[in-house]
């Protein structure tokens, strides 16, 4: 069993680096433009700052001279927008493609007779909701250079806070759905299980802090709106290509060794 399960973690690593090569490709066409964007603007109302301190006498002459109207960049942007976004969404798809097939190889024969990609779209579909769209309707992706730097720290534990009460709450979900099925049949169990989860993903929403100054309010609406939108819909690409890659690698897998979903066990 432990020789199927470390096959079916290097398959899930391998659909992962697939769903990264198709996730980068929508993150370089649909949000770097918006990236770019972003920084063009932080970068004019830097100029403007510049301009009107030394308009309003904010240095003098000599210390005008002196100053760097260009910060060095230490990795320039061309290999951040190509090399750099490629390896951390490569890295990002292996580590969540092996994790995810350990949850497929704990879910498999458990959630009720579903096959392997029944399976593997289920967990990739309960996954991306939980860690990705429940956070990201809270607290939506900000473009870089836009939120105060002060508080980057606040948000990102506001972040982190989200995807663990989305996470705790599906698993409560879960739970909550299999202990009621023997009463409530599975279809209304899992209805009931689902509207607890969304009431109280609302509740947690409404009560968590916002992130009030995570955008100024001058910045573009519409590059902000472009960037979320090439957020998401990176994030989707990556779990709906690993749903469906990972799902045929674990069939062929589980065929060729003669692996038989499990069927479940009867309610008691």
């Amino acid at each position: 069993m432990g020789s199927l399960v470390g096959k079916l973690l290097a398959r899930g690593m391998l659909a992962g680096l697939l769903a990264g090569l198709f996730a980068f490709g929508v993150a370089y066409v649909a949000g770097e433009p918006s990236v770019d964007a972003s920084i063009a603007v932080e970068e004019a109302a830097s100029a403007h700052e510049h301009t009107a301190a030394h308009t309003h006498g904010g240095a003098g002459p000599a210390e005008a001279g002196t100053e760097k109207t260009d910060e060095e960049e230490i990795v320039s942007r061309d290999l951040q927008s190509t090399a750099g976004l490629a390896t951390g969404v490569l890295v990002y798809g292996v580590a969540l493609g092996g994790i995810t097939s350990l949850a497929f190889c704990f879910v498999l024969g458990r959630a009720g007779r579903f096959g392997p990609k029944a399976t593997a779209t289920l967990v990739a579909a309960t996954a991306f909701t939980t860690v990705t769209l429940v956070p990201f309707l809270k607290y939506p992706a900000t473009p870089p250079a836009v939120g105060n730097p002060d508080t980057i720290g606040q948000r990102t534990t506001l972040y982190f806070l989200m995807i663990l009460l989305s996470v705790l709450l599906g698993i409560a979900a879960v739970v909550a759905g299999r202990r009621l099925a023997p009463r409530l049949g599975n279809w209304n169990a899992t209805v009931v299980a689902g509207a607890g989860f969304v009431a109280a993903t609302v509740l947690a929403c409404v009560f968590l802090p916002d992130n009030g100054d995570a955008v100024q309010p001058d910045f573009p609406a519409a590059v902000l709106w472009e960037f979320r939108v090439a957020s998401l819909g990176v994030q989707a690409t990556l779990w709906v290509v690993f749903a469906l890659a990972f799902g045929l690698l674990a069939e062929r897998l589980l065929a060729s060794v003669g692996t038989r979903t499990p069927a479940p066990a009867p309610a008691a």
